[in-house]
């Protein structure tokens, strides 16, 4: 079923005999000493503090964006502030390209860190200890990428770095050094640099150069951070572009097929970023990554949908057109006031023309924390 849509225009025990209370003058002297130990080494408010969790900064498109830009001057395009996007989860629009949460929201669970607001929400510093999220809709690694549109990577970076000034100020030298290097930077990045030459009357030719330049730019920021200190790195490799509805159904010469030129992009990136991080690994002393085949495990589930407890893979949950691939969810946007919407977004792979389900992303945030890729090991 569906349902159709027109919106208008607008826990230990003591070894002690005695209680902690009723202990003997010398070992409240020792217990006294070890305090002013610690206050020497550190700030006096840490000495009550209990070990940090590593923190996680997120950095990237809208596979990871959590909000950022409904603080931007951009189009509706790139976001996702309106009914009926978090309508699973949270019962309102967050702008998060999906019905509930993505891959990131559940990584911090998994690391027992809280949801990481939008870095640009209002408040968002009282929780810099835990990360932050940086991540726009819409961006790429390059730079022209639907510039003027998103926060772009040189940007996300310089936010990146005002939390970082804002850690040395709050810590000491030897205190924010260590977390830096304890930090996790999760980067989704390079679809849209793609994805615009398609959805675009692009000129830009593609060739194994301009692959590169998008491996380059992307590697430019993790070695920045890696220089002020960040040692380990995740990243998702990019999703089979040409199966997305929105490029599907641009292939006009198959009914239910892919749009190769697309996905082949897709796979040189994912190749070239496969290599330069191996080469970085033997390069930057103590640098440590994981990289998720996100390329994979989506085609796996497009293919295969009932084989992960879904029924459709091709045809989005929100949008209008063939395989819903007119980008209209929510009936806000410039392609389309009308849109239909699937009863039960759980049975879908794609929520709308370009993203997936929030059961998606919680797979794919299980598989990624406990199977091949190990995320969880950069967090221990």
């Amino acid at each position: 079923m569906k349902r159709r849509f027109k919106f208008p225009h607008s826990q230990m025990k003591s070894a002690m005999a005695k209680p902690l209370g009723t202990a003997g003058p010398s070992f409240t002297l020792v217990l006294f000493f070890l305090y002013l130990s610690c206050c020497f080494h550190f700030h006096i408010g840490e000495c009550n503090r209990p070990k940090r969790k590593a923190a996680l900064f997120i950095f990237g498109d809208s596979l990871l964006d959590v909000g950022n830009n409904n603080y931007i001057n951009t189009t509706t395009l790139d976001q996702a502030n309106f009914w009926p996007y978090g309508e699973t989860y949270f019962k309102f629009p967050t702008g998060r390209f999906s019905d509930g949460r993505l891959i990131s929201d559940f990584i911090a669970e998994y690391a027992k860190l809280p949801l990481l607001p939008p870095f640009l929400q209002p408040g968002s510093q009282q929780n810099y200890y835990n990360g932050a999220n940086f991540a726009s809709a819409g961006a790429g690694a390059l730079v022209s990428t639907f510039q003027g549109s998103v926060i772009d990577m040189e940007t996300q970076l310089k936010n990146f770095k005002k939390v970082e000034t804002w850690w040395r100020k709050k810590l000491r030298k030897s205190k924010s050094q260590n977390m830096l290097s304890n930090a996790v930077y999760l980067f989704s990045i390079g679809t849209n640099d793609y994805l615009s030459l398609f959805v675009t009357n692009s000129s830009v030719q593609v060739s194994p150069q301009y692959e590169q330049m998008v491996v380059s730019n992307l590697t430019a920021i993790v070695k920045e951070i890696y220089k002020i200190g960040g040692r380990k790195f995740g990243f998702l490799n990019l999703g089979d572009l040409g199966c997305v509805p929105g490029l599907r159904i641009l292939n006009s010469s198959s009914k239910n097929g892919c749009l190769e030129k697309a996905s082949n992009l897709a796979k040189l990136h994912n190749v070239e970023l496969y290599n330069i991080l191996l080469k970085m690994k033997k390069q930057l002393k103590g640098f440590k990554y994981s990289l998720y085949d996100f390329n994979s495990s989506l085609r796996e589930r497009i293919d295969h949908p009932s084989k992960y407890g879904l029924k459709e893979g091709k045809i989005a949950c929100c949008g209008t057109g063939q395989f819903r691939g007119i980008h209209s969810c929510g009936g806000k946007r410039p392609v389309g006031h009308e849109f239909e919407l699937c009863q039960n977004p759980s049975m879908h792979v794609f929520w709308d023309s370009y993203h997936l389900t929030e059961i998606i992303y919680q797979q794919m945030a299980a598989q990624m924390w406990n199977g091949p890729s190990s995320f969880k090991s950069l967090f221990q």
